[in-house]
């Protein structure tokens, strides 16, 4: 089981910005930028090639929403969306909001972020999630999907 199924299914701790049937959205914790959030399946699929297309689409459509409330929370010019990630064999897409390209390089990832920061971060998006009418999606609880 990866981390990230570890993570939707409650056992580690995560910072849940949305979720639905078929996916979650929550930060890293190791962001790019402010506001950096992972859209990923519920259903555990190490490659984004072996997804079927109407899962990946849907991811998409997921990535659009929070790129667009990510670029309202944090007054970036752009998301931007990689998918990457060889050390986590469980499909994520990173919604990252974006000033320039240097917001997408790795190795500008911050370390060591207190747990504050990365609850602030959350809280944005999830308000902006709410104001672009998507409140049925934000968890009740930023912690729990339950």
């Amino acid at each position: 089981m990866s981390v990230f199924s570890e993570i939707i299914a409650g056992r580690i701790p995560g910072r849940f910005a949305y979720a639905d049937g078929a996916c979650v959205v929550f930060a890293t914790i190791e962001p790019i930028a402010h506001g950096h959030m992972l859209v990923v399946p519920r259903t555990e699929v190490a490659k984004f090639t072996d997804l079927p297309e109407a899962d990946f689409a849907h991811l998409a459509v997921v990535a659009q929403r929070v790129g667009k409330a990510g670029e309202k929370a944090f007054h970036a010019p752009r998301a931007m969306v990689v998918i990457a990630g060889m050390e986590v064999p469980h499909v994520h897409l990173h919604v990252i909001p974006a000033h320039s390209e240097a917001d997408i390089r790795f190795a500008n990832a911050m370390k060591n972020v207190p747990d504050d920061v990365l609850d602030s971060d959350t809280e944005k998006l999830r308000e902006a999630l709410r104001e672009l009418g998507y409140a049925q999606y934000v968890p009740a609880d930023i912690h729990h999907l339950a």
